[in-house]
């Protein structure tokens, strides 16, 4: 596996910005990589926009965009039934959109790993993420998913690594929650 250390000495040898923040993802599309992941699904999220480019580069994963996050529940399903390992990226907001889709992975034991940048936390601009970034850990467990947090960049690689072992090796559901502050501030760019 890789390791997290490695992946900031080459982001700070590459002249990256702030090492720590800039190779989360990297390290991250190393740990998916590693755990054999071959197609990945998402909602256009600026929080993953590194790791959706390192996923769209890679010819050896599959990317699909998605209308909506359940669409990536459905997809994960297939994924598995045809063999493969698959990854959800989303959104906060997009968790709620994915109830239904969640009580399939319960009934029929597929596993799912999805990445979860949350929205509606520290130095939120935009009130209407704020009730679904509160509900999303609660959602998520009530459906029957394994919640993992991560609030430390240099803990994120792990986070993904352990929960892709607990998702693939145990048939589980499990989310890894990317907090805001990881993340960092957003801030609105209207015209």
């Amino acid at each position: 596996m890789r390791s997290f250390a490695r992946a900031v000495r080459q982001a700070e040898g590459a002249g990256g910005a702030s090492a720590t923040t800039a190779a989360w993802p990297d390290a991250v599309y190393g740990v998916l990589k590693d755990a054999g992941i071959r197609q990945a699904s998402y909602v256009p999220d600026a929080g993953h926009a590194r790791l959706i480019e390192r996923l769209h580069a890679d010819a050896e994963i599959q990317t699909t965009v998605l209308t909506t996050e359940e669409e990536g529940i459905a997809l994960a399903a297939g994924a598995w039934l045809g063999g493969q390992r698959s990854v959800l990226l989303m959104q906060s907001s997009g968790v709620g959109n994915c109830v239904n889709m969640l009580s399939l992975l319960g009934s029929c034991r597929f596993p799912l790993l999805t990445l979860v940048t949350m929205r509606g936390e520290w130095a939120e601009f935009n009130p209407w993420q704020v009730p679904m970034g509160r509900a999303t850990p609660g959602v998520l467990e009530a459906m029957g998913v394994k919640v993992a947090r991560v609030d430390q960049a240099d803990e994120v690689a792990e986070a993904v690594s352990a929960a892709s072992v607990l998702a693939f090796d145990s048939d589980q559901a499990v989310a890894v929650l990317l907090s805001q502050r990881l993340l960092g501030r957003k801030k609105w760019t209207g015209k």
